[in-house]
């Protein structure tokens, strides 16, 4: 339980923090934090974004986010500077709420590692 104490109070930092940075204090939701590190990881940043550029920016993301788990592993970058991953193994069957906690987990993890939170 304890470990899950933890994650809970740093997605709550993370989302605080980047909601101040990057809305107009309205909290930001998984899934526009997933765009986020998608835009993070494309490194173009002052780009406006077509409706299937930002699925794909949610793609990269989904799978940086899971390359530290073994289901992705970065493979190169396109002549357009995108990242592609190859998929190493399928995700189990998780239900709504595991699916949410892994992503969260692994969205924590991601900006650990980069250090905007502690």
């Amino acid at each position: 339980m304890a470990r899950d104490n933890i994650l809970k109070e740093q997605w709550e930092l993370l989302v605080q923090k980047l909601s101040s940075q990057f809305s107009d204090g309205d909290p930001l939701d998984l899934d526009a934090i997933i765009y986020l590190v998608g835009v993070q990881e494309l490194g173009q940043y002052h780009k406006k974004y077509k409706k299937d550029e930002k699925i794909n920016l949610m793609h990269i993301a989904i799978c940086r986010l899971l390359e530290p788990y073994g289901y992705y592993e970065f493979e190169f970058f396109d002549e357009h500077g995108w990242p592609h991953y190859i998929k190493k193994e399928d995700l189990p069957p998780l239900k709504a709420g595991e699916q949410s906690v892994l992503m969260k987990e692994a969205i924590v993890g991601y900006f650990l590692e980069k250090e905007y939170i502690q």
